[in-house]
């Protein structure tokens, strides 16, 4: 396949470019910045965007979009998070439903912000949006897909739980403190975390490329989301570092501001309810295994 990718530099990009490339699939990234060896390229701040005529698209695949957890949230902030995302991919979409050759397939990205703060309840694809700043994010992401839809091209929206991989993301963020025997849990440490391993995440968009049935929001989280407790103490124990140094609702708000209910102190108990259905298996599905897996094969790699 043919397949053009944004968000080719981000975690997910990395690992899906490097596996497409091994199936013998042609990666076309697409680039910020234009030069004469590059193809497809956009700047989607200024609304522009190019893609060559020539090179019949197979696939989209839309991954890019404003980091949402490397800086503290002022209005600024949440504006290039809302815009990079609604705003990129309503221009992306828009441009591949104008091509001579229209792709087949487009999947954008989306999340499990989508449903809020769920507390102790088990949410699916079903399951009515949420409320707050990163669950609008996520509808207005998803809904400015409506072009590519309207076109005829079948549409995937992909909400990701937290991607676990040591090199890069929240599990690489959370090394060091660890490895220096500052980890502890977050809050009260009884929110869920809905996880997945990077893995899993790549083998399952490539299942998607493969099969011309699915369409429609997809979560991919494992199936056993653990509390904040249970994954602390996995962490602890994969590292082999104790975990003893909480950090408190009141602590976290003055570090992180309205970035930590939304992100580290908010519950999201999500199951893949549409992947199961599929009869999907994942690679990773225990976090004790998965942690040790991810960390040993980063070991031998550096090694």
């Amino acid at each position: 396949m043919n397949i053009l990718l944004t968000g080719s530099t981000g975690l997910i990009g990395r690992a899906l470019t490097a596996h497409l490339a091994r199936q013998g699939h042609n990666i076309f990234p697409l680039y910020r910045n234009p030069a004469s060896e590059k193809k497809h390229y956009w700047f989607p701040e200024e609304n522009r965007i190019h893609l060559d005529d020539r090179i019949k698209l197979d696939a989209v695949i839309h991954l890019a979009g404003e980091n949402i957890a490397d800086s503290r949230w002022n209005q600024k902030k949440k504006d290039r998070i809302l815009n990079s995302r609604v705003h990129g991919t309503r221009l992306l979409t828009e441009a591949i439903t104008e091509l001579a050759h229209k792709p087949g397939l487009l999947i954008s990205g989306s999340a499990i912000g989508y449903y809020g703060d769920t507390g102790d309840n088990t949410v699916d694809e079903d399951s009515n949006r949420g409320t707050g700043f990163l669950s609008d994010v996520a509808s207005q992401w998803e809904s400015a897909t409506q072009a590519a839809e309207d076109a005829g091209i079948r549409t995937i929206h992909i909400r990701t739980g937290i991607v676990l991989s040591p090199d890069g993301g929240v599990l690489q963020k959370m090394l060091l403190p660890f490895n220096m025997g500052l980890g502890g849990v977050v809050g009260n440490s009884r929110q869920y975390m809905s996880w997945i391993s990077i893995d899993d995440v790549v083998r399952i968009i490539d299942h998607m490329l493969n099969n011309e049935k699915l369409s429609g929001p997809y979560n991919l989280v494992a199936p056993q989301p653990v509390t904040n407790y249970t994954f602390t103490k996995s962490l602890g124990r994969a590292l082999q570092r104790p975990t003893i140094s909480p950090l408190p609702a009141f602590a976290a708000r003055m570090m992180f501001g309205e970035m930590a209910d939304a992100l580290l102190l908010s519950s999201s108990r999500v199951a893949a309810t549409r992947l199961s259905a599929l009869g999907y298996t994942f690679v990773d599905n225990e976090l004790d295994q998965t942690l040790s897996r991810l960390l040993d094969n980063k070991k031998d790699h550096k090694n």
